[in-house]
């Protein structure tokens, strides 16, 4: 899909690119090389090669990946070639980085499933058309067992654990696996084969972005740039933004679901995403944080905006619109949303027995998370404890983990925190 095209291009200037790629970049391996190969770039009018490389070891993308995903875009825009480079290879090894122990394998079936739903995704942020799509079964395939022997002799055992993941387990006595050294070499492998100028990834994979820099002269070719983007903390402000903290912003989420999200943040985040997950230039969020000092522009208005930008990017301009009306509607006139989803208690394992003759009772934690309001029933059991869970408009204390089925209203509205409603019907 969308291969680089090889005819003579007119690129803008160095300075201009440079400020529009380095906007919230953490590390940059290093600015020098990168401004001598875009000023090669302009001469030759050839683009540079970028490459990313992703494992999907989960099918889902929320807001926090789509740092990542806007900076290849960047590269797009000031007209260089993206390689969207799937690790249906790699996959298989199971990224170590983060990791207290070894990651379980996943099957090819289940990389290349997650594969076709993460593409679906990406495509929402960046050029399908621009973008080349590679596989790295298409070259590490077909390396061998000599191939792999030859790879591995070019790093050795002592830089491989200068990595923390590796240092802190081994210093541990934890089991380290053989196969995992081979996941940073495959990946810098992947940057021989594609001949990549630069090579993006999150300040994660800092370690294996400077292996391939490390062994690609041993191939006589250039070391790549390395350049990495900030993990970005979920909504709740304090945490990194993860699935399993309930924090996320998904992109396939519905239009309303992320207006809603994106006004609950802090003011302050609001201008960290505003730099990580929108294309406003840098001078741009400084003018509007500089009015929102002065009091000229409401922090309210600043993050309608946000809100409306980010619900576009992902569904459209149409729905950007119906999302914000929905949200002032709701959140300015405290009405209801007019599409409620509903459980019915005569349905599904809801309901359990009580205890002391109670008849029957409904554990909230159990109906929040299985019902999407919570993440899990621990994080359910934090709303409740944070005061966020209402039953017909009054609090539900900490201590009521459980309402009695026969002392509901037939169509009770439970609310959880600012934005999620269920109605509970008897039948």
């Amino acid at each position: 899909m969308g291969a680089g095209s090889e005819k003579k291009k007119e690129f803008p200037p160095v300075d201009e690119q440079l400020t529009y790629l380095k906007k919230g970049i953490v590390d940059l391996l290093t600015e020098g090389e990168l401004r001598e190969r875009l000023q090669a770039s302009r001469r030759s009018g050839r683009p540079l090669r970028v490459k990313v490389g992703f494992d999907p070891s989960a099918p889902d993308i929320h807001l926090g990946h789509t740092v990542l995903l806007r900076k290849m875009k960047h590269f797009q825009d000031m007209g260089h070639e993206v390689i969207f480079l799937i690790g249906d290879f790699t996959g298989l090894i199971g990224d170590p980085t983060g990791r207290s122990r070894t990651r379980p394998q996943l099957t090819r079936q289940e990389v290349l499933a997650n594969a076709e739903t993460y593409k679906e995704q990406a495509f929402r942020i960046l050029s399908a058309a621009k973008t080349t799509i590679r596989f790295n079964s298409e070259w590490l395939g077909k390396l061998g067992a000599e191939g792999f022997i030859r790879l591995a002799a070019r790093y050795n055992v002592a830089r491989m654990l200068e990595r923390r993941d590796f240092r802190t387990r081994y210093e541990a006595g934890e089991s380290i696996r053989m196969h995992e050294f081979l996941y940073p070499l495959a990946q810098a492998y992947d940057s021989v084969e594609l001949r990549v100028d630069v090579e993006l990834g999150g300040t994660d994979q800092l370690f294996n972005l400077n292996v391939g820099r490390d062994i690609m002269p041993s191939y006589k070719l250039p070391p790549q740039v390395v350049m990495t983007t900030p993990l970005l903390e979920g909504i709740d402000g304090s945490e990194k933004m993860s699935k399993s903290m309930g924090n996320t912003i998904g992109i396939s989420e519905s239009p309303g679901e992320i207006f809603g999200k994106v006004m609950s943040i802090s003011d302050g985040l609001m201008w960290r995403y505003y730099l990580l997950c929108t294309d406003f230039s840098q001078a741009a969020i400084e003018t509007m944080q500089e009015e929102a000092g002065k009091g000229t522009l409401h922090p309210r208005d600043a993050k309608i905006r946000l809100a409306r930008e980010l619900v576009s990017g992902f569904h459209g301009e149409v729905a950007a619109r119906a999302a914000e009306e929905e949200f002032q509607r709701i959140f300015s006139r405290g009405e209801v949303p007019e599409e409620v989803p509903e459980i019915c208690l005569a349905e599904g394992p809801v309901l359990e027995p009580g205890e002391g003759g109670r008849g029957w009772v409904i554990h909230l934690p159990v109906l929040l998370a299985a019902e999407g309001l919570a993440a899990s029933r621990s994080a359910a059991r934090r709303l409740l404890a944070q005061g966020a869970v209402y039953l017909d408009g009054t609090r539900v204390q900490e201590e009521h983990l459980e309402m009695e089925a026969g002392r509901l209203q037939d169509g009770a509205l439970l609310k959880v925190g600012k934005r999620r409603y269920l109605r509970i019907r008897k039948a």
